[in-house]
């Protein structure tokens, strides 16, 4: 290796990626959604029946059974976390370009295609919304990405692209029964993931649409705390489903987006009480106790509540500032 200052963590991150799995999607593969902490590509599941696992929630797996599906929001979150991270992102090696570029390319050619959505639901593949959305987002964010991409000549295609998947979501996704963007396409069921509608500038938080969504997300997707399920019913795994605090963040940043400040501290407020005594939040709260449970400490969440309380802090200050204005 050569001197100088070392290569900024963002781009080893990307290009950790790009040599990882780019092979994959050259030869028409999906990308993996997921890696063992030293890179390993099988993260084949099993059980481990020696264990109790906490307080004898048995089975104790290792691996992850979701690691072979096919979840076609990969190429959003990739794609979005570069956006993001444009500004470190001035000069990327060949590879990881080509990588980035041709992951928005498998977005546009994959996203009407069915998948196991972002919840991982064990069970037949739909044409989930939030998996549009995401292709979606792929392609809006490598628009912006181009000149950093060396990819002008893919940008009339990728807006081609993304025309068309704003038209199916509108029109596949949107469900007059539930009065609400749902899960799949052709479902009546709420999905709290429908939030990132508005999170990714997909639509603006007070279009009707989108308000008539958070409403029924608060309304029928909550339990007794205003803590907010992912969705309700069954996904393919034993056990009952506790309330998912990444899923309550997002409905505070949904409220804050569309101007109900109120609303957004109060479903925040429901959210962080969770936190324990060293700061630290899981993935779900139990419904009966209020106890977390799941994944513990959970990024997710953490993440969360970062941006809903950015986003309420900055909807705040549009609130106090049209006041001086009157």
């Amino acid at each position: 290796m050569g001197g100088g200052l070392p290569r900024r963590g963002e781009q080893i991150f990307f290009s950790f990626l790009a040599y990882a799995t780019a092979s994959e999607l050259h030869r028409g593969l999906e990308l993996q959604i997921m890696f063992g902490i030293g890179g390993e590509h099988d993260l084949s599941e099993r059980e481990l029946p020696r264990l109790a696992g906490w307080r004898n929630s048995r089975p104790v797996r290792v691996g992850n059974g979701a690691w072979t599906q096919r979840q076609l929001d990969v190429y959003g979150e990739l794609l979005d976390a570069a956006q993001r991270l444009a500004g470190h992102l001035t000069d990327l090696d060949p590879v990881t370009r080509e990588f980035l570029t041709a992951a928005a390319d498998t977005a546009a050619t994959r996203w009407t295609g069915k998948d196991q959505g972002i919840w991982e639901v064990r069970g037949e593949p739909r044409d989930c919304v939030y998996s549009k959305l995401m292709c979606w987002v792929a392609l809006d964010r490598a628009i912006g990405l181009a000149p950093v991409l060396s990819a002008e000549h893919r940008i009339d295609s990728w807006t081609a692209a993304r025309k068309e998947i704003r038209a199916a979501i509108l029109h596949h996704g949107w469900s007059g029964q539930a009065g609400a963007f749902t899960q799949a396409f052709g479902s009546d069921s709420l999905d709290a993931s429908n939030l990132m509608l508005a999170i990714t500038g997909f639509l603006p938080a007070d279009d009707p649409r989108m308000k008539a969504t958070i409403d029924a997300t608060a309304a029928r997707l909550t339990d007794k705390r205003g803590l907010v399920y992912r969705y309700l019913g069954r996904d393919g795994l034993a056990g009952e489903e506790g309330a998912f605090l990444l899923c309550t963040f997002w409905l505070a940043q949904a409220h804050a987006l569309a101007g109900d400040v109120d609303r957004a501290v109060a479903t925040f407020e429901h959210a962080v009480a969770a936190i324990n005594d060293v700061g630290l939040l899981s993935e779900e709260v139990d419904v009966t106790s209020g106890e977390m449970i799941g994944n513990f400490p959970q990024a997710f969440s953490h993440i969360g509540l970062i941006n809903a309380a950015q986003a309420i802090h900055q909807a705040q200050q549009r609130t106090a500032s049209a006041r001086k204005e009157k």
